[in-house]
């Protein structure tokens, strides 16, 4: 992506190793209807802050339930993974992403907040057997369709039986053929859960 306020204009956020300089940098947000301040950094999503498509996940979904597993897929500085461990204490919550600075990033700030039940790990790092509870998450939409699958396939099916997930799509990047592929592809259940300022959030059950 191309814009300076979503990630650094000379490589994509889903590099694992950014090349742009590590220069980390304080920002004040509102997480949870509380004023926090997190650490963020260059070649990583949403560097500037609160990106809209998150802002409009936080907006539509149920607070999650007080514990359980959940899983931040794709977690960058760490918004939603900060969010959930705010809302729900006893939960174990991790995010995961292939950009090791927005891991780094995740750890960082969960334990600048005193977030000791939520962490951040790389992919290859999670059992293969493990299941979810609760999955929000802000796709990388721009990966493209075929690595999309690709993840989302790997993910939404460690739902457990009485999971959800909800995940946030712009409408003109192809939240309703996305929707489509869920059902058909992974046979799962998938509704539009919301849709607000130019954004879906799908709802996904275990099937």
């Amino acid at each position: 992506m191309t814009d300076s306020g979503r990630t650094d204009s000379r490589e994509h956020y889903f590099t694992a190793s950014p090349a742009t300089p590590d220069e980390r940098r304080p920002l004040d947000v509102t997480l949870a209807g509380r004023r926090v301040q997190v650490e963020v950094a260059p070649g990583i999503f949403s560097p500037g802050g609160l990106d809209k498509g998150t802002a409009v996940l936080f907006e539509e979904v149920p607070d999650p339930p007080p514990s359980g597993r959940f899983l931040d897929l794709g977690c960058g500085w760490g918004p939603i993974a900060l969010t959930l461990g705010l809302l729900a204490e006893h939960a174990e919550v991790v995010g995961v992403d292939v950009n090791e600075r927005s891991v780094e990033l995740t750890n960082r700030n969960a334990s600048a907040l005193g977030l000791d039940h939520v962490s951040a790990v790389t992919p290859d790092a999670v059992g293969d057997d493990t299941a979810y509870d609760l999955i929000w998450s802000n796709p990388p939409i721009r990966i493209g369709k075929a690595a999309l699958h690709i993840l989302l396939r790997t993910w939404l099916p460690r739902l457990t039986p009485d999971g959800v997930a909800y995940l946030v799509v712009q409408k003109n990047l192809g939240s309703d053929s996305l929707q489509r592929w869920v059902e058909s592809d992974l046979r799962m259940p998938c509704t539009r859960h919301a849709s607000s300022k130019g954004f879906r959030v799908l709802e996904v059950r275990h099937p």
